[in-house]
């Protein structure tokens, strides 16, 4: 038995030797130390030698045994180190590349152009006013000459969210609600967010507006032309041709609708313009002695002009645009161009 229990040591310590793969070592293991293995094979025979001699030949198995254990641990141990060292030297990082750049945020189209709008305007003395965008029905319709039986409200449909609360269909109730609060002169600008339900390529659920008031003593319509003259020229350039068409707001009083030269054809007619040579691009006018009384002024003493544009109207002008939708769906590739 003796001689035995040395040859499974002598075979057991060469395979451990000759093995390389964690897999090899485990088998190893299984295979001379298991239950069913070759060492508990051997020791099932003590049985048969003289009971003098089991206390020696169970010393030297147990010998037999943890030598082989340890060998084989330490062999594992290394597998384990080896892979580990592998996988650092895979995932090394090398300190001498270059930095990765951080990609610097930009602004939105939209953004770009309405700080640009407000910029041209503030050139020229408008200061900047906000308010809600859930706004009561009263300033949203009614204060700007719109009660709930004109037939004005067929032109701008309407998200109602509860009784006579809205969201907002313009940015006129600021201009409302400031002249509640401010006496004349008055100059503001009011940019924002506003709703509509209808969508399609040239309109969206919302969209931005910026619109305008001017109201002091002595304000004309030459006024108005004067000043919409200049934003168009300043922004589409100042060869662009303007014109004015008479139309109609319940707040204001004259009316008009501005065009410009279409910036596709330069005019000569496409189908862009539907083949007229001219773009709409906003709506303006004097406003109504009627609004003017729902704040407290006297029209009598005082007059102004307010005008209102989309500034995704003239973000797709001003850039070749004819989709409103590619401004919201966030496609990188778009947005890059800006």
């Amino acid at each position: 038995m003796k001689e035995a229990l040395e040859n499974l040591e002598r075979e057991a310590l060469s395979e451990i030797q000759g093995a390389e793969k964690k897999e090899e070592f485990l088998d190893i293991r299984t295979r001379y130390l298991g239950r069913k293995g070759l060492l508990t094979g051997i020791l099932r025979k003590l049985k048969e030698i003289p009971s003098e001699d089991r206390p020696a030949m169970g010393d030297l198995s147990n010998r037999i045994k943890n030598r082989i254990s340890r060998e084989i641990e330490a062999a594992l141990e290394l597998c384990e180190a080896k892979v580990r060292d592998e996988g650092l030297l895979r995932d090394a990082i090398d300190v001498t590349l270059p930095g990765r750049s951080v990609t610097r945020g930009k602004l939105h189209p939209i953004s770009q152009t309405m700080k640009e709008i407000c910029a041209i305007f503030g050139a020229l003395g408008f200061s900047v006013m906000e308010g809600p965008e859930v706004e009561l029905d009263y300033y949203n319709f009614e204060a700007l000459n719109i009660p709930k039986d004109h037939p004005a409200r067929d032109m701008q449909d309407t998200f109602y969210i509860a009784g006579d609360t809205v969201l907002r269909t313009h940015t006129s109730p600021v201009q409302v609600r400031t002249m509640e609060k401010h006496r004349p002169p008055v100059r503001i600008l009011s940019p924002g967010k506003v709703y509509r339900p209808d969508s399609d390529i040239s309109h969206t659920p919302m969209f931005h507006q910026v619109e305008g008031l001017l109201v002091d003593r002595g304000i004309s319509f030459g006024d108005l032309k004067g000043v919409l003259g200049y934003f168009l020229r300043d922004i589409f350039g100042d060869n662009r041709k303007v014109r004015f068409r008479p139309s109609f707001f319940p707040f204001t009083e004259p009316s008009a609708e501005v065009d410009i030269e279409c910036v596709i054809c330069g005019g000569e007619g496409c189908r862009i313009c539907g083949q007229s040579g001219w773009l709409e691009i906003l709506g303006c006018g004097m406003v109504d002695p009627a609004v003017y009384l729902n704040v407290g002024y006297d029209p009598e003493e005082y007059t102004g002009f307010a005008f209102g544009l989309g500034v995704e109207r003239i973000a797709m002008l001003k850039y070749g645009i004819t989709d409103i939708r590619l401004f919201f769906e966030n496609d990188k590739r778009f947005l890059d161009q800006f």
